[in-house]
């Protein structure tokens, strides 16, 4: 920077030759000078004050802007930091085959206690055990006296006792934010969905893992991240599944029934829309297992797949599909049935006289365990056993449930010639009602395999050949005729073909001991429509007894066949099928073989 003289020659000069003091210059030129620098100092002040206040300005919307959020937040209690795979709270929904939710997630919070911090731990115990019927005062006050410093109180709150126990205003009650799983139907295929729990958790969150039914087969996905919170679609109809359950319910009330189920299978997609189990839960609240009594007992036991039983006459129909498909006989064979049939010292009879003889079409209408055991002898031991094995009758059904690897079949310890016999009308073998639904739905959709499924399906299954098409064709003929002049007459439907077979089965006795002469299982496998078999129906109920008539009637054709023909009144209609006229050779009765 030049710097000026403060007294500048030619200046001078030029003064002394005017007469002037010289000395004035160099005072002006000083004054100039200092304003010149308080200027310049004003100026980088005022720079400096200019930054400074921005600093300031953008602190403040730091800081409000921080102070917001945390106004925004949850309240969070200091934790110190852990080590370790942090854990996972998001779980897939669970939906119907229409997206209708059947189980989600829900934000909760949980309660815990740090004895330590609490004011006045008596007063908090009665206020406690006044908001939670379950708890009890003098046990709360004997945990917070103890000597550790964390106890929880409840794993989840409503919003309503958050609010209640936050009024108590005692700072060592606290609150941890969690998931839940929520079922927002209630009881509503509870079975199915078996329900959840909590694996590992923590203050601030909790491990959802399924602890039954879907909920613990589907486990690993329904908590896989990689999939995108893709929901669980099942083959579940929840409008026909509500339908199903407030019809079943109705029945074994009626009907003074001591349990019930029924299965609703797609005769070409082993889909399963409809499974109901009763008693049933809510697995909002899944009791605990039951630790005296029958398993049957218990509300949370499948009846309709861990529930394996005698299945009675509903087996004559394996039974006469494979002496058709193996062409031992036609519907019209007449086969001998006088009674009763002996076998060293057993004895076979029917439920009545049914005659010398009767064709193969009305041995199934009529039920006759004499004329189904002679053709169970035609067929033999082994053909019998590899039929009903590739029917899926001896193994543990396939369905994507965790119970369904537990629920195998009984099987006589020794498979005999007799047992060859009483296994052809239902006696001897146990399966469950999954099962017995499988086969019909393998049997009457033009006879291939079916695998039951609880997973929504995009086409048919294609399994390999059971029994040939003219084999189920003649099968679904006998059924109908079952329901137009058998014994399942109280099954008809109008509008709807439904044809089907009943079955009636002693109870054994718990602990052995043969069987029970007042207590049956009685049960109706249905198809409807017969014509063009579109589903099979499976009821089924444990110890029915209709009293309105001078005795007890426990039969199936009194107690699961009503049961059946109401339901499918009901859901019919749900399922898309339109009321028809029965086509003539679906009405007609005249044997095939006459």
């Amino acid at each position: 920077m030049t710097r000026t003289p403060l007294r500048p020659l030619a200046r001078v000069l030029r003064a002394r030759e005017r007469g002037e003091n010289p000395d004035n210059i160099e005072r002006e030129n000083r004054r100039l000078r200092h304003e010149e620098m308080r200027d310049k100092l004003r100026t980088r002040a005022e720079g400096r004050l200019l930054v400074l206040g921005l600093v300031f300005f953008c602190c403040f919307l730091v800081i409000g802007a921080r102070m917001g959020l945390l106004a925004a937040s949850e309240p969070e209690e200091p934790r110190a930091a852990a080590t370790g795979a942090a854990i996972l709270n998001q779980r897939a929904d669970i939906v119907d085959r229409n997206g209708h939710i059947l189980a989600t997630n829900f934000s909760t919070h949980s309660l815990y206690a740090q004895p330590h911090l609490m004011v006045d731990a008596g007063r908090a115990a009665e206020e406690l055990a006044r908001i939670f019927p379950d708890l009890e005062a003098e046990t709360l006050r004997g945990r917070f006296s103890g000597d550790k410093r964390f106890l929880w109180i409840k794993r989840t709150l409503s919003p309503e006792q958050m609010q209640a126990v936050h009024d108590i205003g005692e700072p060592g009650l606290l609150f941890g934010p969690r998931e839940m799983r929520l079922y927002p139907n209630g009881r509503l295929a509870s079975h199915v969905l078996g329900g959840a729990s909590f694996g590992r958790e923590g203050v601030h969150s909790a491990e959802v893992i399924g602890v039954a039914g879907v909920e613990k087969y589907f486990d690993e996905f329904l908590r896989d991240p990689g999939n995108g919170g893709a929901p669980l679609e099942l083959s579940i109809d929840m409008t026909v599944q509500a339908a199903a359950e407030r019809v079943m319910l109705g029945g074994m009330r009626l009907l003074n029934a001591r349990g019930a189920a029924s299965v609703l299978m797609d005769v070409h997609t082993g889909e399963i829309i409809s499974l109901v189990s009763l008693p049933d839960f809510d697995p909002n609240d899944r009791p605990p297992p039951a630790t005296e009594g029958e398993p049957g007992d218990s509300p949370i036991f499948n009846r309709a797949l861990q529930g394996v039983y005698e299945l009675g006459s509903a087996f004559k129909t394996i039974t006469a599909a494979q002496a058709l498909e193996l062409g031992l006989v036609n519907p019209g064979t007449l086969i001998d049935t006088k009674g009763p049939l002996r076998y060293g010292s057993h004895r076979i009879r029917d439920f009545s006289n049914y005659g010398p003889e009767l064709s193969v079409t009305d041995i199934v209408v009529k039920s006759s365990n004499i004329g189904t055991a002679r053709m169970a002898m035609q067929i033999g031991m082994q053909r019998q056993q590899a039929f009903l094995k590739a029917l899926g009758m001896l193994d543990a059904t396939p369905l994507e449930m965790i119970e369904a690897a537990g629920a195998e079949p009984l099987l006589p310890p020794n498979w005999s010639e007799l047992s060859t016999m009483t296994i052809s009308y239902g006696h001897g073998l146990s399966a469950s009602p999954v099962h017995l639904a499988t086969a019909y739905a393998s049997l009457v959709n033009g006879g291939t395999l079916v695998r039951p499924t609880l997973v929504k399906q995009s086409a048919p299954q294609r399994g390999p050949r059971i029994v040939s098409e003219q084999t189920s064709r003649s099968l679904r003929t006998m059924l109908r005729q079952v329901v137009t002049r058998g014994t399942a007459s109280f099954g008809e439907v109008p509008g709807y073909t439904v044809g089907g077979k009943t079955g009636t089965a002693d109870k054994p006795r718990a602990r052995g001991g043969g069987y029970y002469e007042d207590k049956v299982l009685s049960t109706f496998a249905s198809v409807f429509p017969a014509h063009d078999p579109r589903y099979v129906l499976i009821v089924t109920l444990d110890e029915p007894s209709e009293n309105s008539g001078d005795r007890p009637r426990r039969t199936a054709g009194w107690t699961a066949v009503p049961v059946a023909a109401e339901m499918i009144r009901r859901i019919a209609p749900l399922l898309g099928l339109r009321p028809e006229i029965e086509p003539p050779m679906a009405a007609g009765v005249t044997l095939a073989g006459n």
